[in-house]
């Protein structure tokens, strides 16, 4: 873990002043310590950091820009699966605190995890260093994004319903077939399937999560079939 937080540092290129700041950053609730305490807080301030200095930079960078295309721009920047992708390539995934849990390897994964904690790292930055720290970050590891196709993605599972309905076929229907964990940090799978067909799996620390991963598989197989 201490070799995994080494290579974030570096990853980030802030010397933090407070380094307590960074490891609640990483201490997911789920370790129910002390420095757990902060990460939804954190991970609250660091959403409002986030947007404030996406939101300026593309006023600066597109300045003909309409609010609609401004916003659609936007919206691609600061989604959970953008952000889940930069915590990846930073090694969230890896240097993430969890709770001991035999489903870790795959909360850790979990894209409403890592872009959570992506957050909480921007509130860290923040937080010791002031603003410009928090912009220098932000604009190094977006980017690439912003220099990408920034049409916001449908999430997964407005893409399943999509797809289902345009083919006549009606909703998806999401089985919970496992719920497991402590109250503060559950862990749940679930299956879909489109009109009684193929069925697939996901799982993550809610509901909601474990019907995005589900429904992404089932996805990934039909534009395969």
């Amino acid at each position: 873990m201490a070799a995994d937080r080494t290579r974030l540092l570096t990853r980030i290129r802030h010397q933090f002043a407070d380094k307590n700041l960074l490891n609640s950053a990483l201490s997911h609730p789920s370790t129910a310590g002390e420095q757990s305490r902060n990460y939804e807080r954190m991970e609250f301030l660091g959403d409002r950091v986030l947007g404030l200095i996406v939101a300026h930079w593309l006023f600066e960078k597109y300045g003909e820009d309409a609010e609609g295309t401004l916003n659609r721009r936007f919206t691609g920047l600061v989604n959970r699966w953008a952000l889940a992708d930069i915590a990846r390539s930073l090694g969230v995934d890896e240097a993430v605190h969890l709770g001991d849990d035999e489903n870790g390897d795959q909360l850790r994964q979990q894209p409403a995890l890592l872009a959570n904690t992506l957050e909480a790292i921007i509130a860290a930055i923040y937080l010791d260093g002031g603003l410009e720290p928090a912009r220098a970050f932000i604009r190094e590891h977006w980017e690439r994004l912003l220099s990408a196709d920034l049409k916001p993605p449908k999430d997964p599972k407005t893409a399943l319903q999509e797809w289902a309905q345009g083919k006549g076929l009606g909703l998806p229907e999401y089985t919970v077939i496992e719920r497991s964990g402590p109250s503060h940090a559950p862990f749940f799978r679930m299956t879909v399937s489109v009109a009684g067909g193929e069925t697939t799996e996901g799982s993550g620390p809610s509901k909601r999560a474990a019907q995005m991963q589900a429904a992404t598989e089932l996805l990934k197989r039909l534009e395969n079939s």
